[in-house]
């Protein structure tokens, strides 16, 4: 009770202060209460959803995910308003105490700075609030095909050419918009590849949230197969289960249905895709995450029917796994395939350009390709959304990579 009285009232505090800053800058009264009418709705709803709303516990229902993206666009206007505002204020602050002390005159007008300043101040708030609610209504359905190519020394002749679809992190409770997802399974299936792989976390929770989709992904092709791995929200680990035996079985049921689904799900095991008398060893791990992240996965169990000198490719869900872990083991990891990180569904990526996203002080490798000691990493940034409903900058990826063998010329 005393986290949600401080809550609020911090909440209300940085609203006083920008009604202000709109007072300066406009002179439409109706323009004050319709942002004090919007606050207050945002403030209620958010309170509401998380207090007495249909789903409870650390349950994110798509109406408690929406009172938070709502809540988190207008602390993002309130906050850069406020932080734009702020040297202003020490300015005058300084300024006042210079007159009173010292007897300085203003070369200047003051109400006229910081009613330029309050206009620039809520215009450039209103980008990240506007980007923000675009995010939550097209962003996170904005799906797009990221394709790469990558050379190897020792790839299998037959596999020069194979084509890789890779998703992740499809979070299917989230999802909102059957016809939106209904374009992005035909997008996948567009791409003709070879093989699918799904990196994990099919689900926020429970095995439920699938079921409404699964006749959809059921309808994902590819010629060799498609094979998936678990991430850290399928085991079920961020609700208050009745009793473990219900915990246990909504994970069986979500290994049964993703058979149904047709995926080959890889439990701390491998397989070998073959052509033409060559093969390519798979293999995936469980979870393994640092920190506080379920460390299921095990390196050595699910490498331990391939051999040594076969070209190898890892699916594990949680990046920080090649990191720690991978990178350094004694076996050559050729292609590592990940998701998790969700490029924090918020960023700035123009290819070529710059690619950054707050989530980089956490992940080392976050989103895209990436190469050490001659082992390849690829972090999809995710086909779903989570916790925040919606997608700003870092859109929602569909994986395309072609395998070369590398030229001896």
């Amino acid at each position: 009770m005393l986290r949600w009285v401080f809550f609020i009232a911090i909440y209300i505090a940085l609203g006083i202060y920008v009604l202000q800053a709109l007072k300066t800058a406009l002179r439409h009264p109706w323009v004050y209460y319709a942002f004090i009418a919007l606050s207050l709705l945002i403030l209620g709803n958010f309170i509401f959803q998380f207090t007495f709303g249909e789903e409870q516990g650390r349950v994110l229902s798509k109406a408690k995910s929406y009172a938070f993206g709502f809540l988190l666009a207008m602390l993002a206007f309130n906050l850069i308003t406020i932080i734009f505002l702020f040297s202003e204020d020490i300015f005058r602050f300084i300024s006042a105490a210079y007159q009173k002390l010292l007897g300085g005159t203003r070369t200047f007008s003051i109400p006229e700075r910081r009613r330029f300043l309050s206009l620039l101040a809520l215009g450039i708030a209103a980008l990240p609030f506007g980007a923000l609610l675009y995010g939550m209504y097209r962003g996170k359905y904005n799906f797009k095909v990221l394709k790469y190519e990558l050379e190897f020394d020792d790839l299998p002749k037959a596999f020069d050419g194979y084509q890789i679809t890779q998703i992740s992190d499809v979070h299917s409770g989230s999802f909102d918009n059957r016809n939106k997802i209904e374009y992005a399974i035909d997008l996948v299936n567009q791409q003709k590849s070879d093989v699918l792989f799904f990196t994990g976390d099919m689900v926020n929770n429970k095995t439920e949230e699938m079921k409404p989709w699964a006749e959809l992904f059921s309808k994902l092709e590819a010629k060799d197969g498609k094979f998936s791995v678990l991430g850290n929200h399928d085991y079920g680990d961020y609700i208050d289960w009745p009793s473990e035996d219900e915990k246990s079985q909504n994970l069986k049921d979500l290994k049964d249905l993703q058979k149904d689904m047709g995926f080959d799900l890889i439990l701390n095991d491998s397989r070998y895709l073959e052509k033409d008398g060559h093969k390519i060893a798979l293999v995936g791990v469980e979870n393994w995450g640092r920190g506080g992240f379920k460390k299921a996965g095990d390196l050595k169990k699910a490498a331990s029917k391939i051999n040594s000198d076969d070209f190898k490719i890892l699916l594990s869900h949680d990046p920080s796994h090649w990191e720690d872990v991978v990178v350094d083991d004694e076996l050559h990891y050729h292609l590592t395939l990940s998701g998790h990180t969700h490029g924090m569904q918020f960023g700035i990526e123009i290819p070529g350009w710059i690619k950054w996203s707050p989530v980089k002080w956490r992940y080392k490798y976050w989103a895209g390709i990436y190469e050490e000691m001659g082992q390849y990493i690829n972090v999809n940034r995710g086909f779903g959304f989570l916790g925040y409903p919606g997608r700003v900058g870092i859109w929602p990826e569909i994986t395309v990579i072609t395998l070369r063998q590398k030229s001896l010329t």
